[in-house]
Order: structure tokens, then sequence, then C-alpha cells
């Protein structure tokens, strides 16, 4: 029997304006990717995803489960910048869950 892939839905803010995004968990390695390709956005993950540059900071809203969790270098990364609120966070570190569905995800300026 073939198992059937659950569609994950959030909403991202960028400039003022709402975008609804639908994907599949493994659709790409994390939400810095899905952003970049989605909203063709430029300068955004120049790192490419490792938590070191913060050119992929988002503000985050009805994320849910182990998406919550700050790991790796995000902490410290983000803390330099001034940043200490827990739904402040660097999109590279969130994978593509379940635990986004309905989330809202506003892509800040640094």
């Amino acid at each position: 029997m073939e198992k059937k892939l659950k569609t994950i839905t959030f909403t991202v803010i960028e400039n003022g304006i709402q975008t609804p995004i639908a994907t599949r968990r493994g659709s790409y390695p994390n939400l810095m990717y899905l952003l970049k390709e989605e909203l063709q956005l430029e300068s955004f993950g120049e790192c490419g995803g490792v938590g070191r540059c913060a050119t992929c900071v988002v503000k985050t809203s009805g994320i849910t489960g182990n998406s919550t969790l700050k790991e790796r270098n995000e902490p410290a990364t983000l803390s330099k910048l001034g940043f200490e609120e827990a739904n402040i966070r660097l999109s590279c570190q969130i994978y593509i869950t379940a635990d986004l569905n309905d989330a809202e995800i506003s892509i800040l300026e640094v």
C-alpha cells in the first residue's frame, strides 16, 4: 500500500505581502531553501544553512513541537545580533515538518 504524504501549509510574510505556502515533508532540506526558491529571495541564506551568517532570520508564530527548539549554532548567531526572543529564528535551522502547519513566518531584514 502506498503511503500518502500530507500537505504542510503555512503563510509567509515578506515586505507586508502574505504568501500561502503548501509543501510536503522532505521537499526541501529546511525552511531557508524553501523560502529562497519559492519567493526568489536574493542574499538570503548565504552560508548555505549552517546557522552562521544570519541572512535567513525570520519571526515565527504558531510553530509547534520540536521545531520550536534552537540547536547548533542558532542561539549564538542570533545573540550576536541582539535577538533573544524565542520566536526569532534562523530559517535554515527549521525543518519542513507538520510542526509548521498553520504557522506564520515573517522574513526579517537584518
